[in-house]
């Protein structure tokens, strides 16, 4: 079931032209933890920021629609 779950929220849906999980987390997802990988952790603001954005461009697509 977990792949059932996986496949629906990596696919791209023509309407947002995004996954369900590029639209919540802004990244593709992964299948595996990579523990290792070194990168800049972002602000709380800049990541509410971002969110409102990808929110706001959905809205606008399923309106066209």
């Amino acid at each position: 079931m977990a792949s059932a779950e996986f496949t629906i929220n990596n696919k791209i849906y023509s309407t947002t032209k995004v996954s369900p999980f590029m639209a919540n987390y802004k990244r593709e997802s992964r299948i595996g933890i990579d523990l290792r990988r070194k990168g800049k952790i972002e602000k709380a603001t800049e990541f509410v920021e971002r969110m409102r954005k990808i929110y706001k461009e959905a809205e606008v697509a399923l309106k066209k629609v």
